[in-house]
């Protein structure tokens, strides 16, 4: 019986499987390659159709249901080409014995790279000069440069330590808080949240979001935050509390939020999201040529290690 594999994520689909070098090692197996709706995400009722007879699965962001993975009578590992297993119902996967597995630090420096950008955009207020002159305007706005900031990192996972290593290169001072890391880069200073929320003119998130479902920046945490404080989110959209943060942009105190990170996509534009002072990114954090090679390599390695113990 012949190995069969799917392949969901949208920067694999939206060109033929045979052209991605980085599955050679499945075809080299003489493992067949299914693909998922070239170029976007499947549904749920789109996977019921493909996963049975399917033995891996190379998944995306799509959202992995009980009831999707009650079609799939092979599956024996989910092999994401991310870092989070948010979307994926790990209960269910565990309960019909299929491993889940995850990309670690694939798209580190990409997403890293991309906040420092959403930074620098938000101290010197590019897009909406970009949007002025577009229109025909000249109007320029005083910026902050990044050494004249202290930029408070929030996790100090694999993304946290290089957004910290990039501003401190930069001049920064930096905070970082994390309760379950050893703040050990040079330049970097451990922090409680509520002094970095005091102390910060950046907040930058890089965590998942707490235990018990609340988001993380509330009312309470941005009244703690100087005016002016910029909010990067390049994590999770559920991190912040979105009418706590329409207050805080409505009001100057927080003069701009930057976001990665969307409960859909592509997102609905509620009040947050429409603000002018807010910068969005269609979820471009991982999506470079070198952190897709290396989810996609990651994935398939543990894909083969799953289903052959090779590695």
């Amino acid at each position: 019986m012949t190995t069969r594999i799917l392949v969901t994520p949208r920067s694999m689909t939206s060109t033929a499987l045979d052209a991605v070098p980085e599955l050679a090692p499945l075809r080299e197996r003489g493992w067949e390659l299914v693909s998922g709706p070239p170029g976007r995400t499947p549904s749920t009722s789109e996977l019921m159709e493909l996963l049975p007879g399917i033995d891996g699965w190379i998944c995306g962001i799509e959202t992995v249901s009980a009831e999707a993975l009650a079609a799939a009578d092979r599956l024996r590992v989910i092999a994401r080409n991310g870092v989070g297993a948010d979307a994926v119902d790990v209960v269910a996967a565990e309960a019909r014995g299929i491993r889940v597995v995850l990309a670690r630090g694939a798209n580190s420096r990409g997403v890293a790279e991309l906040t420092l950008a959403l930074m620098l955009s938000a101290l010197r207020d590019i897009p909406a000069s970009d949007r002025i002159l577009h229109d025909g305007g000249w109007d320029r706005h005083l910026g902050r440069e990044l050494a004249d900031c202290v930029v408070g990192v929030v996790g100090f996972g694999a993304i946290g330590r290089l957004v910290a290593q990039f501003a401190t290169a930069l001049g920064a001072r930096v905070l970082a808080a994390d309760p379950f890391a050893t703040i050990d880069s040079p330049g970097v200073e451990a922090a409680g949240l509520e002094e970095l929320f005091a102390t910060c003119d950046v907040v930058t998130l890089h965590s998942p979001p707490p235990l018990d479902g609340s988001p993380l920046i509330g009312a309470a945490a941005l009244a703690m935050m100087p005016r002016g404080t910029v909010l990067v989110n390049t994590a999770r959209s559920a991190l912040i509390d979105p009418p706590a943060v329409l207050e805080a942009l409505a009001t100057g105190h927080l003069s701009a939020y930057a976001v990665d990170a969307f409960d859909q996509e592509p997102p609905l534009l509620d009040g947050v999201l429409s603000h002018p002072r807010t910068i969005m990114t269609p979820h471009l954090g991982g999506f470079t040529a070198a952190s897709v090679r290396r989810a996609t390599s990651q994935a398939v390695a543990n894909v083969v290690e799953a289903l052959s113990g090779e590695r």
